[in-house]
């Protein structure tokens, strides 16, 4: 359900609201005049929501290599890893 708040609410009832966020996890919406303005979200949401959109971009880009044939064996992936590595280690890198 959305919450819907006054902006005066913010320098009013700055801990309500607060409490409000992280109890329910829903991001609080500010109006000004009436009219919305801006979205107030818990950090540990925020922190989610970020880490999906982050999980939803790595599987566009995947998809993408895919279609366009960007694709190798895990086998070659992870032999070409190892020879990083092992310059890495021998400072050729």
């Amino acid at each position: 359900m959305n919450s819907i708040r006054p902006s005066s609410d913010l320098r009013n009832k700055y801990n309500e609201i607060s409490t409000l966020c992280k109890e329910t996890n829903e991001p609080i919406y500010i109006t000004v005049n009436g009219r919305g303005d801006t979205v107030i979200m818990s950090i540990e949401e925020y922190n989610q929501q970020q880490a999906e959109l982050e999980l939803l971009r790595n599987l566009a880009e995947s998809g993408d290599d895919y279609k366009n044939n960007r694709i190798a064996p895990i086998q070659d992936s992870f032999d070409s890893l190892r020879l990083k590595l092992l310059k890495m280690q021998k400072g050729e890198i």
